[in-house]
């Protein structure tokens, strides 16, 4: 049996999304005029639909991300939206609130990560409930996707490249506790990026000023592989909020990685057609980047965290060995230097930035001189010449046709496959008369048949038929050719078909009886969903109530005892006290579950001026 795997990627705008499926996604997520989790890329429902036509052209999908909590107030406006996109073409929608398998929709439901996919029996019901597709935890190891795998039949997707929430996906309060702007209301302020003191007994400062809940950047590309086998089949890129850069190249170096994969196993096949010719060698180290890590997939106890910065900082370059006045030269540079390439460093425990004027070899000219000195480490986090020559891409995807060209006496006609089991076939009348050159006409055929210009195909084969060569005007030849190409690219788009809506069993049970406020419950369907499927007790969402002063607002795999190598478990001679975060604001107290090795954060109020 043919797997089928999906590069899946993001999409800030329905500009975006082509790229994307220029680039060879083959799937794009995208945001909701409202009630998406990034509230600032929010699109119009007409520029989806475009969006799902030109996707769906490729056999690419849309999905829709509709993955915020709603109130009560909003449920009609959601559901609203919710059958119109599925109007507008969209394939699936991305939800958290359980109102909307409530409401009887139409259109097939992915369970965001939002909804905390970590455990097989969670995975078991959300898979009778209705849903399709479960989007994993970021922090789920390759043993849990195993496990899970074994639990139910719906799709599995994980994020693979780019940010991480160190929070559990829809268990993170930070931002609304500090701000009240909520992230499960689409309007996180990334208070894990900020920079924090911790604090031991009697308000001992183990760590001043760094941002101790910041982690690097997803890069599991190394790790494709592995995932398949344990039954992952959709990949996801992170990134809504990204630039055309970050897109384009983290497409493309996904598209390779995966097709280099597929390339060598007959068991696996792309989700969608067409192919993408690369103009440039993609990189992710060249976009952006807070470095990389593997998260928890295959070690609990990595370290992942970027104390120093929440800002990218790119490829390593090198170490300064000496300092002029206006210059300094790196010790065997990893990379070459280019004028204005952006270059960023610690210094004084302060992250750094400068550009390259100009660089000589391993001397190099920055506009600014301040924290450099020998002995710092320094990293590229712009690539000006890589940037440029993305921008200038004009890198095409183009699906392969076989064209079969029979020319008679009064009759030319021309039969175009792409290989899906999609064709067409036009004729035109006329007298083509007996060729005087035979090869010369053939290869004025072969010429103007493979003229497909701007159009999403390209011709790779070409046959004859017909008793002898005959004579035909290169004006019929490119008229019969647009007409075949227009009705074939009509045809792909009538027998594209979207997925269905996987059926709900009513009799699934959720596996807890009592649900608290980390369920997320805001408006009446969710609760009544909830109820229907043997939850007793439903306490409301967070979002619904008030001061969260000892509440636990964030739990997480991320330690910061391990990060600081003050690991319990690890170290006997390790710091035994208790350790407090906080700002100019607000204080948490850590609590740390050696047994699950997970960190809680309980708020503990404003700070006292």
């Amino acid at each position: 049996m043919i797997r089928r795997l999906e590069l899946l990627a993001p999409a800030k705008t329905a500009e975006y999304g082509v790229v994307a499926i220029d680039y060879g996604a083959d799937a794009v997520y995208i945001g909701a005029p409202k009630f998406g989790a990034r509230a600032a890329a929010g699109n119009a429902m007409e520029e989806i639909e475009r969006l799902a036509g030109y996707a769906h052209r490729f056999g690419a999908r849309v999905y829709l991300a509709l993955n915020t909590v709603l109130y009560d107030s909003e449920l009609a406006e959601a559901e609203a939206i919710a059958r119109r996109a599925w109007e507008a073409g969209v394939d699936a929608l991305i939800v958290q609130d359980m109102a909307l398998a409530e409401m009887n929709l139409p259109i097939p439901l992915h369970a965001s990560t939002q909804t905390f996919n970590l455990s097989p029996e969670k995975a078991a019901f959300m898979g009778k409930a209705g849903f399709s597709r479960l989007i994993l935890e970021r922090a789920a190891s390759l043993d849990e996707i195993r496990a899970i795998r074994e639990a139910t039949s719906a799709e599995l997707e994980v994020f693979v490249h780019g940010a991480i929430c160190v929070g559990y996906s829809g268990q993170c309060y930070l931002s609304r506790t500090v701000s009240g702007r909520s992230g499960n209301r689409g309007d996180c302020m990334q208070p894990c990026r900020w920079d924090y003191n911790l604090t031991g007994d009697g308000f001992q400062r183990l760590a001043t000023a760094k941002h101790l809940l910041s982690v690097g950047d997803l890069n599991l590309s190394e790790q494709l592989s592995e995932l398949i086998e344990v039954g992952v089949c959709s990949f996801k890129i992170e990134g809504r909020l990204k630039d055309a850069t970050y897109l384009k190249n983290s497409v493309a170096f996904y598209r390779q990685k995966l097709d280099e994969i597929i390339a060598r196993r007959t068991d696996l096949a792309r989700s969608s057609d067409g192919e993408t010719a690369f103009d440039f060698v993609p990189d992710p180290e060249k976009s952006f980047t807070r470095g990389f890590t593997t998260y928890y997939l295959l070690d609990p106890k990595n370290r992942v965290a970027s104390f120093d910065t929440p800002k990218s900082i790119g490829r390593f370059v090198g170490t300064v060995s000496r300092v002029a006045h206006d210059s300094f030269t790196l010790n065997r540079p990893a990379v070459r230097l280019t004028g204005g390439d952006g270059l960023c460093f610690v210094s004084g425990g302060r992250m750094l930035g400068t550009n390259v004027n100009r660089a000589e070899g391993d001397k190099v000219y920055p506009n600014r001189m301040e924290g450099l000195a020998p002995g710092v480490h320094v990293y590229r986090n712009y690539d000006h010449a890589f940037v440029q020559r993305l921008d200038r891409s004009r890198t095409r995807r183009t699906i392969a046709l076989a064209a079969q060209v029979s020319v008679g006496a009064d009759r030319l006609t021309l039969r175009l496959s792409d290989g899906a089991g999609n064709a067409v076939e036009r004729s035109v009348g006329g007298a083509f008369e007996v060729a005087h050159d035979p090869a010369r006409a053939e290869e004025t055929i072969d010429r103007q048949i493979a003229k497909t210009g701007e159009t999403i195909f390209r011709i790779e084969r070409i046959d004859h038929a017909g008793d002898v060569a005959r004579f035909v005007p290169a004006a019929v030849l490119n008229g019969l050719r647009r007409e075949a190409l227009a009705a074939l690219e009509q045809v792909i788009q009538q027998n594209y078909r979207r997925p269905e809506r996987q059926p709900r069993d009513p009799s699934a049970v959720y596996p807890e009886q009592e649900l608290d406020y980390r369920a997320n419950v805001t408006n009446r369907l969710s609760e009544q969903f909830y109820r229907r499927h043997g939850v007793t007790v439903v306490e409301p969402g967070l979002d619904l109530q008030g001061d969260p002063v000892g509440r636990e607002v964030m739990r997480t795999k991320y330690c910061i005892r391990r990060e600081m190598g003050q690991c319990l478990r690890e170290h006997s001679c390790a710091y035994t006290g208790s350790m407090q975060l906080e700002n100019n604001f607000h204080r948490f107290a850590l609590r740390f579950d050696c047994a699950k090795c997970e960190m809680s954060l309980i708020y503990k109020g404003q700070r006292d001026k």
